[in-house]
């Protein structure tokens, strides 16, 4: 079973999701392009035996429709492919692909972790969206909601299976155990943390946009801190990550008169991760909405617990509240503050912190592959996929819209 696994740009947690798949099937890796605007990220090494394509050597961006159907021609046609899973339905080449695909009977498994709640959701983009589904043999999702949300756009709930939002658990608990063994600390950008804050830091790791919700959780921590200690090593604030936002994330921080308990950073490639993770004393993810959370599955995954929004969409298989970590309300500022204060106590951490690895270590891998392997089975298994002249018409227009 030769299977193509598409995704825009590779990360590690990419490159652990088809190194676990290939475990059970014989496994394309195809990256759109090798550079993302949105991630920094290294460009990482892939095992030996996944074969790799490119579609594009730079950004995708100015690819069109056609020139994706050439490219898809001259790479993919070679290899004899038996299906391919795309990431959603978001991206014209994850489209152009799909309606590819339809035209040559290779079957499409869809990798989403869009839930029913995510979003607002408008009748005319649930209806196009329908019709893009419709082109799909299988899905790949993780958690009840995902599943609901692809059955709800017209997919039968035996085509729906789970392991999608994997990452590289066994990496991350090993390097927070030699993190850990060392005493190493980790930088706070150009000089190591002191070892007193061991233990007793707070983590956020994010890109800075809105949706994160940053100003809450910087409002928030400047409330729990009132009445506490002026030291600095008194459970300080480490923000890690870049964004649009970062300059109005500084200046409100210099407001709130928490210059020395906030810091800054930066992106952090994923070997310098662990030790973080190993060092902090909590991992704070306040999103008003995301559709999962992948930095969440590696603090849980490094013995780290986590305060986590209610509207990520991991808080459903990950977290379970007051066990390995603390469930808040998002737009509950008081509530993000006493959560805070509840995981600053060191009994409480040190309970949650035994149990955080309690779920993720279901959702490795392994995980993946074998979902990938009986989505691809399945798909395989099925007659052709026929769209109708409607839905045909909508991933038409779906792929006119992004290009």
């Amino acid at each position: 079973m030769k299977i193509g696994i598409v995704f825009d740009n590779f990360g590690p947690y990419h490159v652990a999701r088809m190194a676990g798949a290939a475990k059970y099937c014989d496994v394309v890796a195809i990256e759109v392009s090798p550079s993302n605007s949105e991630y920094a990220w290294v460009n990482p090494d892939l095992p030996e035996n996944l074969t790799h394509i490119t579609f594009s050597n730079g950004t995708a961006n100015g690819c069109d429709a056609a020139q994706f159907v050439q490219i898809f021609n001259e790479k993919l046609v070679p290899l004899g492919l038996d299906c391919i899973a795309v990431p959603g339905w978001s991206s014209l080449a994850a489209l152009a692909l799909t309606r590819w695909c339809a035209e040559r009977g290779i079957p499409v498994i869809c990798m989403s972790e869009t839930n029913g709640w995510d979003f607002e959701r408008s009748w005319p983009t649930e209806f196009a969206k329908k019709g893009v589904v419709s082109h799909y043999a299988a899905a790949l999702v993780t958690s009840d909601s995902q599943a609901q949300y692809m059955h709800e756009l017209g997919l039968a709930p035996g085509a729906i299976f789970r392991g999608y939002n994997a990452v590289d658990n066994a990496f991350f608990a090993s390097a927070a155990e030699a993190v850990r063994a060392s005493g190493a600390m980790p930088s706070l950008g150009g000089t190591a943390m002191p070892q007193e804050w061991r233990n007793r830091y707070f983590l956020a790791s994010n890109r800075f946009i809105e949706k994160k919700n940053l100003p809450t959780l910087l409002r928030s921590y400047a409330a729990f801190r009132q009445g506490r200690a002026a030291d600095p090593a008194d459970w300080p604030l480490v923000m890690l990550g870049d964004g649009e936002m970062r300059a109005e994330l500084e200046a409100l921080t210099a407001e709130l008169g928490l210059g020395a308990h906030v810091h800054y950073p930066g992106f952090r490639q994923i070997d310098e991760l662990p030790t973080y993770y190993a060092t902090a004393g909590a991992f704070v993810h306040v999103s008003t909405t995301e559709q999962w959370g992948l930095v969440i599955n590696e603090a849980l995954a490094s013995g780290l617990p986590a305060i986590v929004s209610r509207r990520c969409g991991c808080a459903e298989v990950l977290i379970a509240d007051d066990v390995n970590g603390l469930l808040i309300d998002p737009y509950d500022g008081a509530g993000i503050t006493d959560a805070l204060a509840r995981m600053a106590d060191p009994d409480v951490r040190e309970r949650l912190a035994g149990q955080a690895a309690r779920h993720v270590a279901d959702w490795g891998p392994d995980r993946f592959g074998t979902g990938m392997r009986d989505a691809a089975a399945y798909a395989m298994r099925q007659p052709q996929v026929r769209p109708n002249l409607i839905d045909r018409q909508c991933l038409k227009m779906a792929i006119s819209r992004l290009a």
